[in-house]
């Protein structure tokens, strides 16, 4: 019995290196979209039902608003152990190495407890202070921000573990199981918040701790998976010995995906700053509208962004086995069938929102002068996305590949040395329109640039793959 159920982990890690790629590829991808899907399906309904609060709606979606950059940065540290130990774990299954794959899922994990219990107290105790430098008004948004913080940071722990450890069952084939973990904790955060919200009048305070509830069970189901013996990346006492070498690996690989996730919090700052400050020399008020408005427009380009992130966090384990086990070919098709699906959505997406912007607004609201906005915004803000599914597949294969280096810069490219300096500039020229045509821009700009890096670079990664297995081959028939 024992036997039969090793054959079957052994099969199922196997077939990263020997399926055919592209159903190996829509295996391992589609259930990741469904669970990012459903996860963005409840960020969102948060948003819906806040947004459609009787006569407070709109300032409380501001709140809420303004609350996303300190989320969003608290969310990023799980990212090291995400998106640079899942992908090392996945390519020393490739290599054979199936012991160093568990010690990097433990030290992650204690990575994960020390980053939740800092970043968790110090977010609280700073909070006013924060939330006064992102553009919160004492007397509109501050309130509902602050509730809205005080209790998601009570389960700081519950999301880093959740969001951290998820991808450690995608990296060794079980995608499945890592799509029921997110279903499960999305599905209750549905259920829970018109419940707290309305049923319990809770407002935007039952939001919050319909969240935090929703990520604890989630967390729960994670780490008793990862805790099973029949898995070959487990959690376990005598692996979580910190090791240096491993976390060394950890954070230098995980750098790229952390920056790219952390910079969304400083995109944060910057855009609701520069929005309130041009919209209130339009007139008493609209600095808070424009809030309101790219609330509503980051939750709208995550309908485009969120599925592509899903599909690539399945396929990266694919890709990482292979290059671990020197199959350059199908690391190729891989990379081929990330690249046409990531470009194919993201053009189709934006079209379809730069067509209907106003159909997309009235899902957050029914205010006119905010569906005004959003009807002007929306195409502009995210234009960007017609071709930014190329980048996301180029980027995702320098991650799954470790070249670490180049997946930081162009991390850095697209948001810090394009979107702050053009966020910045492009108002003293236009006014608060400005603000929305630099995301447009630097998107466009940063994927163009990325494929271009892209080309030389992956060239590179082949020509040396093909020299290292002629040289291992040769070494085999020099033993025999």
């Amino acid at each position: 019995m024992l036997a039969k159920r090793h054959m079957a982990k052994e099969t199922k890690e196997n077939a990263l290196g020997t399926e055919k790629i592209w159903r190996l590829c829509l295996k391992m991808g589609i259930p990741c979209v469904l669970a990012q899907v459903v996860n963005l399906l409840y960020n969102i309904v948060d948003r819906i039902y806040i947004g459609n609060m009787p006569e407070v709606g709109g300032v409380a979606l501001a709140g809420l608003g303004l609350c996303a950059p300190v989320l969003t940065l608290i969310a990023a540290f799980s990212s090291f152990v995400s998106g640079g130990g899942a992908p090392l774990a996945a390519k020393a299954l490739g290599e054979g190495n199936a012991p160093r794959a568990r010690k990097i899922l433990n030290n992650g994990f204690l990575l994960l407890i020390v980053f939740s219990v800092l970043l968790g107290l110090t977010a609280f105790f700073a909070r006013k202070p924060i939330l006064l430098l992102i553009g919160a008004d004492t007397a509109t948004t501050y309130g509902y921000a602050e509730q809205y913080l005080s209790i998601y940071l009570i389960g700081t722990s519950f999301v880093q573990l959740a969001v951290g450890l998820n991808t450690f069952l995608t990296a060794q084939g079980k995608s499945a199981m890592a799509m029921i973990s997110v279903m499960i904790g999305a599905g209750l955060n549905i259920a829970l918040d018109p419940v707290f919200i309305f049923a319990l009048d809770m407002g935007i305070t039952g939001a919050a701790l319909a969240t935090v509830i929703s990520q604890f069970i989630s967390c729960i189901f994670v780490v008793t998976s990862l805790c099973r013996k029949k898995i070959t990346i487990r959690l376990s006492l005598k692996d979580m010995k910190p090791d240096g070498d491993v976390v060394k690996s950890i954070f230098g690989l995980g750098l790229a995906p952390f920056v790219m996730a952390a910079t969304e919090s400083v995109i944060g700052f910057v855009l609701n700053g520069r929005l309130k400050y041009y919209g209130d020399l339009e007139g008493e008020g609209m600095g808070d509208l424009h809030v309101s408005a790219l609330a509503v427009l980051q939750s709208v380009m995550m309908l485009i962004t969120v599925p592509v992130q899903g599909f690539t966090q399945g396929v990266t384990p694919i890709i990482s086995y292979n290059f671990g086990a020197k199959n350059k070919e199908r690391l190729k098709r891989a990379y081929v069938i990330t690249l046409i699906v990531s470009w194919a959505y993201c053009c189709m997406g934006a079209l379809v929102m730069m067509l209907f912007p106003r159909l997309f607004g009235r899902m957050f609201t029914s205010g006119e002068e905010l569906l005004a906005l959003i009807d002007k915004y929306l195409p502009v803000f995210v234009a960007g996305m017609l071709i930014f599914g190329v980048q996301r597949a180029c980027q995702t294969t320098f991650v799954a590949i470790t070249e670490a280096k180049i997946s930081l810069f162009i991390a850095i490219l697209r948001k810090i040395l394009l979107l702050v300096p053009f966020a910045f500039l492009f108002p003293l020229a236009i006014g608060v329109s400005g603000v929305y045509i630099a995301e447009c821009v630097a998107d466009s700009v940063a994927a163009t640039l990325c494929c271009v890096i892209f080309f030389f670079r992956f060239r590179v990664v082949l020509r040396r793959m093909g020299e290292k297995a002629q040289l291992e081959t040769k070494a085999k028939k020099a033993e025999e």
